[in-house]
């Protein structure tokens, strides 16, 4: 039986991020899925043509729908997230839906102090207003560049923009900022499970939205019991790094990472 992989995007980057990644996980074998978010359409166009559908959407229900979808497979699959499709492989790898999981510059779940500079001033978009909790916000070619494209050219960014970026639901970003204050957070996951598939965390050492300090937060609350994460850092690389121009070096470090822990097709 050949083993799945579900690829899981996170805020203002269309599934379609995901398709050089697949190619290369399918050429080894490996059957892919990269399944929208509830209110996504199916194209970057699409997608930004109708942003009201995927109004007020949060974690629960972004988890829910790529549960749906784990569970519709013939055996628990990996699951590789981006930013906030790392917090939701997380989750599933806690519901005990995948085999193993991949973050790259996982949002932070709940326990995570860090809170530098630079994520602030990437989630301003959305935060500096509460309505924009029940609404979608696009990114503008600036904003993008500051928090996706720091670490690429700025030709590359322009086209990574142009190419990839969709409006997203602003309701995942406030459930992140009040995770640490609220008993029940959407973003709570349980890092002390000890029968849970292998984790790998990966951070960028230039990330403006997910700082490396971050994804440190988040492997140092997974050491704390349980069954470790491992944690690997790109020191050149921002939180573009799984769709630029450098894509393949993670996705082949990921392959050789599932090959090691018995995760091959």
């Amino acid at each position: 039986m050949t083993r799945s992989v579900v690829f899981i995007h996170g805020l203002w980057i269309h599934s379609v991020s995901w398709q050089p990644w697949q190619q290369r996980f399918e050429e080894r074998g490996y059957r892919t899925l990269a399944p929208d978010w509830p209110g996504d359409a199916r194209t970057v166009a699409a997608t930004r043509a109708a942003p009201g559908r995927a109004l007020d959407v949060g974690v629960e229900a972004i988890t829910d729908s790529y549960a749906q979808v784990v569970k519709n497979l013939p055996e628990a699959p990996i699951v590789v997230g981006h930013s906030f499709g790392g917090l939701i492989a997380q989750k599933l790898l806690d519901r005990g839906l995948a085999a193993g999981a991949v973050c790259v510059s996982p949002a932070p779940i709940r326990g995570v102090r860090a809170v530098p500079l630079s994520l602030l001033r990437s989630s301003l978009p959305v935060l500096r207003s509460p309505a924009n909790k029940q609404k979608v916000v696009s990114l503008t070619e600036r904003q993008f560049a500051y928090s996706f494209g720091n670490a690429i050219p700025p030709e590359e960014s322009e086209e990574l923009y142009r190419d990839l970026t969709i409006p997203s639901p602003g309701r995942p970003l406030f459930e992140a900022s009040t995770a640490n204050f609220r008993r029940n957070s959407p973003t709570a996951v349980d890092t002390r499970r000890g029968d849970r598939g292998p984790l790998l965390l990966i951070a960028a050492g230039k990330d403006h939205t997910v700082p490396a300090v971050v994804v440190r937060g988040t492997h140092q609350l997974y050491a704390r019991g349980g069954a470790p994460a491992e944690l690997h850092t790109y020191e050149d690389r921002g939180h573009s790094a799984p769709f630029d121009h450098g894509w393949r070096e993670l996705a082949d470090d990921t392959l050789t990472w599932l090959d090691g822990h018995g995760l091959k097709p």
